[in-house]
């Protein structure tokens, strides 16, 4: 929540004219070949095709940074990162300011800065960040940082498991879980996303696998669903 404000502080209170924040913002010495080998023909390649083409570009992009993040040992510490950055732009305002093509560049790299300090990134997720501005690509950073939580998980050999519950279960519930979904899956590791659903009226439900395709459903609607279900087949063969 920290990094929120300061982030909507930044957009709202730091954006000094363009002849001031030359002078007052140096610019980045961002080199593809030396910090991001493997984007030199992915990045400044030019887009075709929608959303397919979007996609692609956002796996590129992961895997080049997880690439980065694992030849210097960086791999969970820029996880870490990624969730900051997701978090941070999921903020609609945040996300259109950096989108919004009218606004001067160094206006979005004084605010990326400030960013990066508030959230206490590492310098490489920051150059990586000004490389998508400079690109004119950091509309894919949730596409990006979906498909680098997918390239960290495959490189770790570990399993995603979502927890969806009424209220926040407690750390031992969470402990107990992550266990259970290791035993299913033989996963390595296992991380555990936690989700608030009032839907499900108590109880909770796990969605692991690929793209969360098993699902165990320990709530309270699951088995009202049930009750009803059992309650129609009996009317009907009441109605016979």
């Amino acid at each position: 929540m920290a990094s929120l404000q300061q982030t909507s502080i930044a957009i709202q209170s730091k954006l000094l004219p363009s002849s001031q924040l030359t002078r007052a913002l140096p610019s980045l010495n961002l080199s593809f070949s030396a910090t991001f080998p493997s984007l030199r023909l992915t990045a400044s390649r030019p887009l075709n095709g929608g959303a397919r083409m979007s996609a692609t570009a956002a796996s590129s992009y992961a895997t080049a940074l997880a690439d980065a993040a694992k030849s210097n040992n960086s791999l969970d510490t820029t996880s870490s990162d990624v969730e900051k950055v997701e978090k941070v732009f999921s903020d609609t305002q945040v996300l259109d300011f950096f989108v919004n093509p009218t606004v001067d560049v160094l206006k979005k790299r004084q605010v990326l800065d400030e960013i990066v300090k508030s959230s206490e990134l590492q310098p490489y997720t920051a150059n990586f960040l000004n490389i998508l501005v400079d690109a004119k690509r950091i509309d894919l950073i949730k596409e990006i940082a979906k498909e680098f939580e997918m390239v960290y998980n495959k490189l770790t050999d570990t399993e995603l498991a979502v927890v969806s519950s009424v209220v926040p279960l407690e750390s031992q519930h969470l402990a107990q879980i992550a266990k259970q979904v290791q035993k299913l899956t033989g996963a390595k590791n296992v991380r555990i996303k936690t989700k608030i659903d009032p839907s499900l009226v108590a109880g909770f439900t796990i969605r692991y696998g690929s793209s969360g395709s098993k699902l165990i459903d320990m709530s309270v609607k699951k088995q009202l669903e049930e009750i009803a279900a059992q309650l129609e087949v009996a009317d009907i063969q009441l109605a016979v």
